[in-house]
């Protein structure tokens, strides 16, 4: 049995990733940090169809101790891991005037540092297992966005520690980066009718994107052999205008 962790993956789009992966009998591990009920709730129902196929990983990524119990804890369910997704994400603006310490260590810890030592500490068993890495970051990296600088900033660089860690990780593990757009209303924020259609009408396929068509393309690039070091924009083309 292959072995998927999906860091946030209690809700959204890793939700819809674990979903996916279920569907194929992959052993599930499934991280969260508030999200308690949300991912003890997935991992029953994936557990009341595949038996005891799912687990559930808590930790802020944001702390260093977290994330080698994190790590300890992961090495400890599975003696394999196929796929690394690293999702968990914190999102908020920060514009230049108001930015302090706390604000970069939350924004970097979960967008980049996290992930890094994450990958650090799996490495040997992905190597193990020819596996592969996916990050998530922003497909609006490209053209700067507005009193995000801190978060850009870490999207970035987790791009950039994608293309890095290709070369340093082949042969052995694949490490690719999916860059999802005009996919989701930011959480806790619902958009208007107007907003929404004015987010569409700037889509070249005149449709708002779902978690669905990210954890699809999670699946292909973890069944690809031949693809790593890509930046994958999955955004409807909105990146093109």
């Amino acid at each position: 049995m292959k072995t998927i962790f999906v860091t946030g993956g209690a809700k959204r789009i890793g939700k819809a990733i674990i979903e996916l992966f279920a569907q194929d009998n992959w052993r599930i591990i499934i991280h969260y940090n508030k999200s308690a009920s949300d991912a003890e709730a997935l991992a029953e129902s994936i557990n009341a169809n595949n038996g005891d196929s799912a687990f559930v990983v808590k930790g802020d990524l944001d702390k260093s101790d977290d994330v080698q119990s994190i790590v300890s804890s992961v090495n400890s369910i599975s003696e394999t891991i196929d796929l690394l997704v690293n999702n968990a994400s914190t999102f908020y603006p920060t514009p230049i005037e108001d930015i302090s310490n706390d604000h970069w260590d939350k924004l970097i810890g979960s967008n980049l540092k996290g992930p890094l030592f994450l990958i650090q500490g799996l490495k040997e068993k992905l190597q193990a297992s020819k596996g592969s890495i996916i990050n998530i970051t922003d497909t609006n990296l490209t053209k700067g966005i507005a009193n995000y600088s801190i978060y850009s900033a870490a999207k970035a660089g987790l791009e950039s520690i994608t293309k890095g860690l290709a070369k340093e990780l082949a042969p052995e593990i694949k490490v690719n980066a999916i860059s999802p757009g005009a996919m989701l209303e930011p959480p806790d924020v619902t958009w208007t009718e107007e907003q929404r259609n004015k987010v569409i009408e700037s889509i070249p396929l005149k449709r708002m994107g779902t978690e669905k068509d990210i954890a699809e393309t999670v699946y292909f690039l973890a069944h690809s052999d031949y693809i790593t070091g890509q930046i994958i924009k999955v955004d409807g083309g909105r990146s093109l205008s």
